[in-house]
């Protein structure tokens, strides 16, 4: 193992605490509310949590997929509505599924070249509240009768209008460049793989199971949160303590008429925000904060959608923990992003197969396999939920309170995107004897 801790001629990104809104299913709690609401929620329980003034946060970097024409900035929209100060900068990041994963990069790399001593970054997304729009064809008549002066050129604009034109263009969760939709794709990649209905719907029903039994733990990263008519919030909505394979076995495909993928065994759409608040090391300890972990490593990449749209993971990972000559039985705590059970199960498979190591990830030999027990030890997305932009934040979260629940030292995280992007992180523990060290 390459010495990454010694880093002490620079300085080094800590996570000094983390939390999140309640996952809640779109559609229903979070009704009514926005992405920078939810994100605010986040950014004030940070702050009430550590102590932390608002005037010591440096910079605030939010990532979000679902963007509204009014607040096109969600970060600058939910700093304010934190009480943050106006000459606090805000950055939105828009990386899909990765977004709150690079939010918290930019940060720890800002941290690490000295621009910022504590920064707020994480994700937020309110899919109840999507975009819908006109068509282009609709966008354009009506722009040009936004834009006519004078009755006679108004009604001739409006005479271009037909009521067809008015019909609502809903947002499709669909690749761009392919026309794809990531359940349609997941299909073909269970066939490539072998993949089976049956292992598929056993995961699912793990990811249920461990994280009803990790209710407790979860909890201690929940901050309450106002959602539709006033009701509070303090629980997500998604986890399904007494799910079963012959429950997940009458459920029909969901893509495809003789597909393997399931409401039951693919996440489900969601609302939601979550947060970390990063500092630099010496900043954290001269505020009197003890640190969860720090950060050892982080890496984005990016691979042709059309055959590795949500393989991300494998990549990054094995980029990252080349990058840092550590191998993956190192490894105490694993976080992965559960888009679909047949995602996961088909990350896990290449990261352990030979061939793939060799001629995709030009490595000499596989990763090696992942043991089950340091896997979503506390459950996964597909019980917890899948609100997108924020999944980065929730699970860099998790991985630092398994940490100090289990004993463990190095915690690795990663998830996929759409676009065909991963991002990989990689988290240290402080030991006992570290006086920064979170008791």
């Amino acid at each position: 193992m390459k010495g990454f801790n010694d880093r002490h001629r620079r300085p080094r990104a800590v996570v000094v605490d983390g939390c999140r809104t309640p996952f809640l299913r779109a559609g229903g709690g979070f009704s009514g509310r926005t992405s920078w609401q939810l994100g605010a929620t986040t950014f004030r329980a940070l702050l009430h949590r550590t102590g932390l003034a608002p005037t010591a946060i440096d910079r605030v970097l939010l990532g979000s997929t679902v963007l509204q024409p009014d607040a096109t900035n969600v970060a600058r929209e939910a700093a304010f509505e934190a009480g943050l100060p106006a000459s606090v900068p805000a950055v939105t990041l828009i990386a899909a599924g990765a977004s709150a994963s690079e939010a918290i990069a930019r940060g720890a790399a800002m941290i690490e070249a000295g621009e910022a001593r504590f920064v707020l970054a994480g994700g937020a997304d309110c899919i109840s509240d999507p975009p819908i729009g006109y068509r282009p064809t609709a966008r354009r008549k009506l722009f040009r009768l936004s834009r006519a002066r004078g009755p006679a050129a108004r009604l001739r604009a409006l005479a271009a209008v037909r009521p067809w034109d008015l019909l609502p263009d809903v947002p499709r969760v669909a690749e761009r460049s392919t026309g794809q939709t990531m359940g349609a794709w997941t299909e073909e990649l269970a066939d490539r793989l072998g993949i089976e209905r049956q292992a598929q719907d056993a995961f699912a029903v793990a990811s249920h199971r461990r994280a009803a039994a990790a209710r407790e733990h979860l909890a201690r990263d929940i901050e309450p949160t106002v959602g539709a008519g006033g009701r509070i919030h303090s629980a997500d909505d998604g986890i399904r303590a007494n799910t079963d394979l012959e429950q997940l076995t009458r459920l029909r495909p969901s893509f495809r008429s003789r597909g393997t993928l399931t409401a039951g065994n693919s996440s489900f759409l969601t609302d939601g925000a979550a947060a970390v608040l990063l500092a630099e090391e010496r900043a954290a300890d001269e505020a009197g904060l003890r640190p969860l972990a720090r950060i050892v490593g982080h890496v984005l990449t990016a691979h042709d959608p059309r055959e590795d749209l949500l393989l991300g993971p494998v990549f990054a990972i094995s980029r990252l923990l080349d990058s840092l000559g550590i191998e993956l039985d190192a490894v105490d705590v694993v976080e992965l992003h559960e888009a679909f059970a047949a995602q996961v199960l088909a990350v896990l498979q290449l990261l352990a197969d030979d061939d793939v190591a060799r001629e995709r990830l030009e490595r000499p030999r596989a990763l090696g396999s992942i043991d089950p027990r340091r896997l979503n030890a506390w459950g996964g997305s597909l019980a917890i939920g899948n609100p997108f932009a924020p999944n980065g934040a929730r699970l860099m979260t998790t991985a630092c309170r398994r940490l100090q629940v289990e004993g463990g030292r190095l915690a690795l995280g990663a998830t996929c995107a759409g676009g065909g992007l991963g991002q990989a992180f990689l988290l240290e523990r402080p030991s006992a004897s570290d006086p920064s060290a979170a008791g």
